[in-house]
């Protein structure tokens, strides 16, 4: 009768329903969740990959992304690529098809880049290599020039350059990045205005002799040398060396040459050319896609036909300058940055175009797409290199939480600018940290933030092929160290189908439609260009770490300039790309150059109607039409910012139909730089005097400190240069301004501000991370640049001063003190293991301050597109906005571990809310929510880290008679002018309303129409506790169950029985209750409330199945199932794998293993099918748990009740 009762207040009925919503309540196979899909070095069996798919499609999983990789597994038998192998790869194929699951092919073995044993030297990726010869004359010379360094037996010359030796040659800071011999983590900052250097430091490009063609081709050169000193350098190309990785050793071979159209057609054809003819019908079905993961392959600077390609692109010839990349100053310091920005330029479009967009084309060709991780140290605009792709792929973790979260915002804002409907991502993947801890309800609050970020396709990372079927071997293999366990040979796996239900919802809703934005950020020209660790996108969490910045209600996508140059026009007033993605603002970045080009759109964008915010440009970065190209970007500029310099506060100038804001907070000026470099090149690696620290050192942290003085002269800069293996925060004079975590990179920040006259302080905490000893060091360098000339540079030595722990101000205390001693010097920078950093003048500065933008955008009279009021305490709500056909579609998560009642506001008019509840499919519609200034506010009651879609249909009116507020004895419990959300109030289809509360009394219903009603609400029953006596059953394999009974709950790993204390899998409890028939006799919503499980349920009330609880609140609705007299509850509970494994390793071994816990060699036992004969039940290719770590909490822990709400109607 209840349930008959309730289904009038469903807002849609099952024949009513529209496509969207069709989609919603049972969504497509291409909403599913995916899996990254690891055979582990050839251990792939056909019965394994069988029983693997069969199980991925129980639990509702859509798709796998195929990768092998060598990763701590002993080999097996099935060497990748070869005829075995390839017949594993169809029956997965035709395994996949049976089963409605698609699969990816990664283009190479490993996880990055596009490598393997077909790829020839010459096809590999490129760098410049060269010799130096001194000479002086006159006289005539005639000798071998030495061949520069040669990788995997291949040369070829590119010419012979002789100079007029400088004195004292000047050296160009980070040169390593900078001409793209080495990767960049981050972003150059974009200067116009660069020292100047006297002139005996430079090479000076008119002096410089082509003697290329008086050299054999044995390297001989016959010159006749002017008078004075000569350089002569050799220039010619060689392999990089680099491979692919971690790959099984048949699977392993050079990296494809990045800039070279031929040498990706070769890489395509070595492998996926073979598997797609090997697919037949199935390739462009059920073979659906390839894939390029993580970048990971260093950089390459050359390729054979590189100089044309350079001379079409750039319009002049780059041989005379190529000792630029060497590191010296030819003509000038600008002239030299500026050729080395077109170097990095042309190597980002050859790569885009070449590779990314060739390999693009094959895939198309054959019916595939192409899905690309496209960030993190790629020499490419990461956007730009994402827009070349059918699914741009981002990452995110969950053990650290958010790390590389910056990927989510950058690879979907790609792909809202290039139309990319899906954005995937490498979902909840991990460090050796997550050892089997990792479940639905502790990662579902993540991945709702990844949800808001824009990513609508997870992947999860990942699932370890396992190839033993019969018997299971469980946990089974792992992936080494890495990644969230999501196999089926986990404990809680069959329990996932409604956790992957929920996601597919949230998919299929996020996938439809646009992203909607009002702000798009451009970012700067040039190449490497990433939005990784820039400020504006940042936040700082405790103990400083970085966390993703939580978006503004004013949302943004990020954006390339191609996209602006190429893709962007302008109607009504709003930039528009071809993708449909438009935005009411272009945010310029913080940069002070422009090309021409680049600027000419904007102006254009402008006078047709776009408003643009940010300073102007001062010069172009490029060489290209030097120095004509200088003034255009004067007088562009002047068209747009008048003349003069930038105002002081917010200024709005009109041009053409558009406008233009800049001064206030969008003044910006890069500070000057000293002459020459003062980075971090020259300082020492350091560490403590225990053990040998560049070897290895045990994990732990170490302090560090340097006291100096600063005499009264005006600094004009300070600047520090900063990194550590593995991780350091630093602080100045007490604050903390700098952090990391990539021992490559030299993270360097302006700190001027913090320094002052008289005695300063570096104090840093350096952290050698990781399980195991590793090598272990810190470096830096403070620059002092005096407004009369002088440098000073501190530097990482033995006067820094170490320490094994610290108490009080010691970020601040310069006293001496015997727990401070000189550090140890381990070498300079450079040497090995720590190799050549990243010192390139990285800017984290680049975009504007999104608040200021904001706050622009609420001066013009236009309200946040998505606001929030939670009352008095601190609380985070998440939001995404898609628009789907003329429907709105909001994703609200409530980020906090604790129920938030929240009165939401959107930038909606004259159409009603409905929820769309992706746990349970349900469809409601809110009785109380209001409209006024151009909003419509909705409280909103979100459970602890729930979720719920808000949905505003094109053709619904707002109705009259909406509620707007409800109290109850002068108490107000749900309201649209303040957050209350106490009791819910939803409208049925018949009109009428449904309060559902569980306090009793006299309630007042307002209205919108002045109108009102009074409702009594009865006293529902009381809570029923249902304490026991439990039985509770403990399956044993091939023997009978273990039993017990249990007055109290309690968590298992308490218990004295081996068999329950480390019992990991599936129990069942049981137990009977009583109900009177006197607390049904009434409309009430009965809710079977389990209390805190560890960690996942499935309930059953008298033989009704009430669904799997999968995260907090662990609740059901009872309502059908419970009846009066005794009732019959049985609850299936699983836990997590750590306490068997535990107290497995409290047997006897039964395997040969390494000392991180690594398989040395399959064993006898399990090669047969065989039981361990130690008696472990538990199995796994790394051990990550130890016999004495603490046992987790396990089982129901309750308390475990009966609740009821009243249900009251009104008209």
């Amino acid at each position: 009768m209840l349930a008959v009762l309730l289904s009038g207040y469903s807002a849609i009925g099952a024949d009513e329903r529209t496509a969207l919503e069709t989609g919603f309540v049972s969504p497509p196979e291409a909403a599913r969740p995916w899996v990254y899909w690891f055979p582990l070095d050839g251990n792939i069996t056909r019965e394994g990959i069988t029983a693997d798919l069969e199980a991925m499609a129980r639990v509702g999983i859509g798709g796998v992304l195929y990768m092998e990789t060598n990763q701590g597994t002993p080999p097996g038998p099935a060497a990748f690529g070869g005829p075995e192998w390839r017949s594993l790869f169809q029956h997965a194929c035709r395994e996949a098809a049976r089963l409605g699951i698609e699969v990816r092919m990664n283009n190479d073995a490993g996880w990055c880049g596009s490598g393997g044993p077909w790829i020839t030297p010459e096809l590999s990726m490129q760098k410049v290599v060269w010799s130096e010869t001194k000479v002086e004359g006159p006289r005539r010379f005639e000798d071998d020039l030495p061949q520069p360094d040669m990788l995997q037996d291949y040369y070829r010359d590119l010419g012979v350059l002789a100079f007029p030796t400088p004195e004292n040659p000047a050296a160009i800071a980070g040169i390593q990045g900078k001409a793209a011999f080495a990767p960049i983590r981050g972003s150059l900052s974009a200067r116009a205005d660069w020292p100047e250097l006297p002139e005996d430091r430079l090479v000076h490009r008119e002096a410089i002799v082509d003697v290329s063609a008086l050299m054999t081709a044995e390297g001989r050169l016959a010159w006749e040398v002017p008078a004075g000193r000569w350089t002569i350098l050799r220039f010619g190309h060689t392999s990089t060396g680099k491979e692919n990785h971690p790959a099984p050793e048949a699977g392993r071979g050079l990296e494809c040459d990045k800039l070279s159209k031929q040498a990706a057609e070769v890489h395509f054809g070595g492998l996926m050319g073979k598997l797609i003819a090997d697919a037949g019908p199935l390739a462009g079905k059920t073979l659906a896609s390839t894939h390029i993961d993580s970048w990971e392959v260093g950089s390459q600077n050359w390729t054979p036909g590189f100089r044309d390609a350079f001379r079409r692109r750039r319009g002049y010839d780059p041989l005379p300058l190529l000792p630029t990349m060497t590191g010296l100053v030819v003509d000038s310091l600008e002239l030299s940055e500026r050729f080395l920005w077109d170097l990095r330029q042309t190597i980002s479009e050859l790569l885009l175009e070449n590779y990314a967009g060739h390999f693009r084309k094959l895939a198309h060709e054959h019916g595939l797409g192409l899905s690309i991780e496209a960030y993190t140290t790629c020499p490419t605009d990461e956007m730009a290199y994402a827009g070349r792709c059918d699914e741009p792929m981002g990452e995110f973790w969950a053990w650290v939480k958010y790390r590389a979260g910056f990927s989510c915002t950058e690879m979907a804002s790609a792909a809202h600018v290039y139309g990319r409907p899906i954005v995937g991502a490498e979902a909840f993947t991990s460090t050796n940290d997550e050892k089997w801890l990792g479940h639905p309800g502790n990662i579902k609050d993540l991945g709702d933030w990844a949800f808001c970020e824009g990513i609508n396709r997870f992947v999860f990372h990942r699932y370890a092929l396992q190839p033993c079927a019969d018997p299971d071997r469980a946990p089974g293999i792992s992936m080494g160290p890495w990644g969230l366990h999501y196999e089926r040979t986990q404990t809680w796996w069959e329990f996932s189908r409604p956790w992957h239900e929920y996601l597919a919802r949230c998919q299929y809703l996020l996938q439809q439609g646009r992203f909607v934005a009002d702000i798009c950020m451009l970012a700067p020209e040039g190449s490497p260009q990433t939005i990784e660790g820039q400020r504006a996108f940042l936040s700082k969490g405790p103990d400083s770490q970085e966390l993703p910045f939580e978006r503004p209600g004013y949302n943004f996508d990020t954006c390339p300039a191609e996209a602006i140059l190429n893709l962007a026009s302008v109607c009504d007033g709003r930039i528009v790309m071809e993708s449909g993605a438009s935005y009411r603002i272009l945010a310029l970045p913080r940069a002070e150059t422009m090309t021409p080009a680049l600027l000419d759109k904007i102006k254009s964008l402008v006078e047709a109607g776009a408003t643009v915010v940010g300073s102007r440009p001062l010069k172009s970065p490029s060489l290209a039409g030097y120095p004509g190209c200088d003034k255009q970007v004067r007088t562009l500029a002047d068209s747009l910012w008048g003349t003069g310099p930038a105002p002081e506060t917010l200024t709005e100038r009109p041009v053409g139909k558009g406008r233009v804001f800049h001064g206030g907070p969008f003044r910006f000026s890069l500070p000057p730089l000293s002459s020459e470099s003062q980075g971090i090149a020259q300082s020492q690696w350091i560490w403590t005097h225990e053990g040998r620290p560049r070897a290895a050192f045990p994990p732990g942290v170490r302090y560090f400190r340097r006291v100096f003085t600063v005499d009264d002269g005006e600094l004009a800069q300070a600047r520090l240069s900063m990194t550590a293996d593995n991780t350091f925060d630093c602080w100045v004079n007490g604050r903390q301004i700098l952090s990391g975590s990539y021992f490559r990179k030299a993270y360097t920040t302006d700190v001027t501000e913090q320094i002052h006259p008289g005695e300063n302080i570096i104090a840093v905490a350096a952290t050698n991370t990781l399980e195991t000893a590793n090598p272990a060091g810190l470096i830096a360098a403070l620059s002092l640049a005096y407004r009369d000339g002088r440098v000073v540079v501190i530097r990482t030595d033995s006067s820094w001063e170490v320490a094994n722990s610290v108490t009080g101000d010691w970020q601040t205390a310069t006293n001496r003190s015997d727990a401070w001693s000189p550090a140890l010097e381990q070498g300079a920078a450079g040497v090995k293991p720590w190799g050549e950093l990243d010192d390139s003048m990285t800017d984290d500065d680049l975009y504007p301050p999104i608040e200021a933008i904001c706050r622009l955008l609420e001066g013009t009279g236009l309200p946040p597109d998505f606001s929030y009021e939670i009352g008095t305490r601190a609380a985070t709500v998440r939001y995404t906005h898609r628009a789907i056909d003329g429907t709105d579609v909001y994703f609200v998560a409530n980020a906090e571990p604790e129920v938030v009642q929240a009165l939401c506001s959107f930038r909606i008019q004259d159409r009603r809310p409905e929820l769309w509840h992706p746990r349970s499919g349900n469809i409601e519609q809110p009785a109380a929510y209001d409209e006024a200034d151009g909003l419509t506010r909705l409280p909103l009651r979100l459970e602890p880290h729930g979720s719920v879609f808000v949905v505003f249909r094109a053709a619904s009116a707002i109705e009259p008679d909406r509620v707007v507020s409800i109290t109850r004895a002068g108490r107000t419990v749900l309201s649209t002018t303040e957050p209350a959300a106490g009791v819910t109030c939803t409208r049925g289809a018949d009109a009428t309303l449904a309060l559902t509360t569980s306090e009793p009394g006299t309630y007042r219903i307002d209205r919108a129409d002045g109108t009102h009603a009074v409702v009594e609400s009865p006293k529902p029953p009381e809570p029923i506790c249902i304490e026991g006596p439990w039985t509770v059953s403990f399956p044993r394999d091939g023997e009978e169950p273990v039993r017990i009974e249990m007055d109290e709950l309690g968590s298992w790993s308490d218990h004295t029985t081996p068999d329950v204390k480390y019992f990991s899998g599936t129990a069942r409890y049981r137990t009977t209750f009583q109900v009177d028939q006197a607390a049904l006799s009434r409309p009430a919503v009965v809710t079977l409330d389990l209390g805190r499980v560890e960690v996942m349920a499935r309930p059953r009330l008298n033989g009704r199945d009430l669904g799997v609880l999968w995260k907090a609140p662990y609740r059901a609705d009872a309502t059908a199932a419970i009846k009066p007299g005794e009732n019959v509850l049985e609850i299936e509970l699983v836990n997590l794998w750590i306490n068997r494994m535990i107290g497995d390793e409290r047997l006897p071994d039964d395997s040969e293993r390494n000392a991180n816990g690594t398989l040395k060699v399959w064993p006898a036992w399990l090669e047969e099918g065989k039981p361990s004969p130690s008696g472990r039940q538990t199995f796994t290719s790394w051990r990550l748990w130890k016999k004495d770590d603490s046992l987790q909490p396990s089982g129901l822990l309750g308390p475990v009740r009966i609740r009821s709400e009243m249900v009251v109607k009104a008209q």
